[in-house]
């Protein structure tokens, strides 16, 4: 009877090692969740409910900040974002990469190197360079969308078209409705307005002026009075 006891034993432990042993592997193959946490300063929501700081953020998370408000969200090794006064974003993440749709407002990007990392709004994507660590804000306003490269290389996709925005440089993507009110100016960085309509009168009078002096001074040393009025031109100086 002792023997058939050990025996049993014996078998339950090694059944019970073997179970515990595809249960470790099964649980390690499985993917883990990446997780993000917030700090927030004033009113935010996260998907419509107030939010606290060092919260834990899940991919697909609506964030809105307020007016006067703001949240930075870190994700750890894949980098940051942050999401200032009256913006809505909703962040999404995998274990390397992160994608933030921005519907309104501005929001402050910063990523690792080899993390891919994108801004999306109605007009544009904006796609930070992989192989290096890049900070870049991008701001929405009245639909037209405004890049700003503080570090690394930002690429701005317009439908088929790329154009890369280096450190210390900027661009925007404009919108097609331009009339709407109380807008930003949609304005290319290496674009200026032309000179007000008031002021060209007063630019052309300065400019006839300077002419008519020129003309004056020019020429009264070439003038001979004969004493009948008739003013000749000598033709030697």
């Amino acid at each position: 009877m002792l023997g058939k006891n050990i025996i049993r034993k014996s078998v339950t432990t090694m059944t019970l090692a073997a179970v515990w042993c595809v249960y470790s592997m099964v649980a390690f193959a499985l993917p883990v969740d990446v997780t993000g946490e917030i700090t927030v300063s004033g009113q935010v929501t996260v998907n419509g409910q107030p939010a606290v700081s060092n919260s834990t953020i899940l991919s697909g998370a609506v964030i809105t900040a307020a007016k006067g408000s703001s949240a930075v969200v870190s994700l750890g090794k894949l980098g940051r974002v942050e999401v200032q006064s009256e913006t809505t974003v909703t962040l999404r993440f995998t274990d390397n990469s992160f994608v933030t749709m921005l519907d309104t407002g501005k929001v402050r990007v910063s990523n690792s190197s080899g993390i891919s990392n994108t801004v999306t709004t109605k007009t544009a994507t904006f796609i930070g360079d992989v192989a290096q660590a890049n900070n870049y804000l991008v701001e929405v306003d009245c639909s037209n969308a405004f890049l700003t490269t503080t570090s690394g290389l930002v690429t701005m996709r317009e439908g088929t078209s790329n154009k890369q925005v280096a450190a210390g440089s900027g661009t925007v993507s404009c919108s097609a409705d331009t009339a709407q009110t109380g807008c930003k100016p949609c304005l290319r960085p290496d674009s200026a307005p032309g000179p007000a309509i008031a002021g060209l009168p007063l630019l052309l009078l300065l400019a006839a002026g300077a002419a008519g002096l020129g003309i004056y001074f020019g020429t009264r040393d070439d003038d001979t009075d004969l004493g009948g009025g008739t003013v000749i031109v000598s033709p030697v100086r």
